[in-house]
């Protein structure tokens, strides 16, 4: 993944732990973004969390949350997201937030294999994404991150890896959204240690980066762009738009990577390497994927040619 670079937005992670804080000097410190603990599991509320979601707000920081998922199946996993999403409401909800809401997800108190890891995690952000209208992202360590499959390569990310040295890529992530580098920092303003983040821009590009990616309205309709798909310069059929994303036949797609894919037209899902999909989109009886996310989860590098409209993929070893 990329390394850090100067002028770069600086922020914090809080929760109780930290006690109580004065914003307004951790703002003169040079902290201009905050993620603050709402919840954990499915009862658990962070007791200081609308006192420091006021405070941030009120010192003019730019604010997050995040809920630590304990969740040990699909369906306490949703449990968890509508839990996280009623505490919001306390603050006016997850669509009044500066930052993207946060599903924490870094341990393994259940022993679950990969494979229910990587569901729980899906669970989670989709219940999350439907009862709050707001895409959530991604928080979780680097070793972690390798239990989460394509799919999940559509959320943003923010990485935990506490040394100088860059976080390694994943099979899901190239790139990160925010570095968590250090969990001992110094701000003035809080007593003891806080963990310390840095985002992949400046302030100003942070002020605009979460409300250039709102989520897609249930009422907002998909049409079948005038475009092509092409695989390594020969065309494999049709692109369509869904919310400014660009989607491709999931059939093409598979075979153009090379993977192994399923359609279940009882349930209408859709299937890729072993791994359910959630943005599917049905056109004609055709399933359609989100391109990009899942290309560069395997190490394809999509391209959008916009004078000729063609979105091309071009697989690996391919020149």
């Amino acid at each position: 993944m990329q390394a850090r670079k100067k002028g770069n937005a600086q922020g914090i992670d809080v929760s109780r732990y930290q006690g109580k804080i004065d914003w307004k000097a951790a703002k003169e410190d040079g902290i201009s973004f905050a993620f603050i603990k709402a919840s954990q599991g499915q009862r658990y509320v962070d007791p200081t969390f609308i006192t420091n979601a006021k405070g941030a707000r009120a010192a003019g920081i730019l604010l997050g949350a995040y809920h630590f998922v304990d969740a040990t199946s699909v369906n306490t996993a949703k449990a968890e997201a509508r839990h996280f999403a009623e505490v919001l409401d306390q603050v006016g909800g997850a669509k009044t937030l500066d930052l993207p809401a946060v599903m924490d997800y870094e341990n393994n108190p259940g022993g679950l294999s990969s494979a229910a890891i990587h569901e729980v995690a899906l669970a989670f952000l989709t219940e999350f994404e439907q009862v709050s209208g707001r895409k959530p992202m991604v928080y979780t360590g680097n070793a972690f991150a390798a239990h989460f499959k394509a799919p999940l390569g559509s959320y943003k990310l923010w990485i935990a890896r506490y040394s100088t040295r860059v976080p390694n890529d994943t099979t899901t992530w190239k790139r990160w959204d925010l570095w968590q580098y250090s969990d001992s920092g110094k701000v003035n303003g809080i007593k003891g240690n806080v963990d310390l983040n840095e985002f992949d821009g400046t302030v100003d590009e942070l002020r605009t980066w979460f409300n250039m990616n709102p989520s897609v309205s249930k009422e907002e309709h998909a049409t079948v762009t005038d475009g092509s798909f092409q695989i390594n310069g020969e065309n494999a059929g049709k692109t369509l738009l869904f919310g400014g994303k660009t989607y491709v036949p999931l059939r093409e797609l598979a075979n153009g990577l090379g993977l192994g894919f399923k359609w279940d037209n009882t349930h209408k899902e859709a299937y890729l390497n072993g791994s359910k999909l959630q943005a599917v989109q049905l056109v004609d009886g055709k399933a359609y994927v989100q391109l990009r996310p899942i290309a560069e989860a395997y190490g394809a590098v999509v391209s959008w040619d916009s004078k000729s409209k063609i979105a091309d993929l071009k697989t690996k070893g391919d020149k």
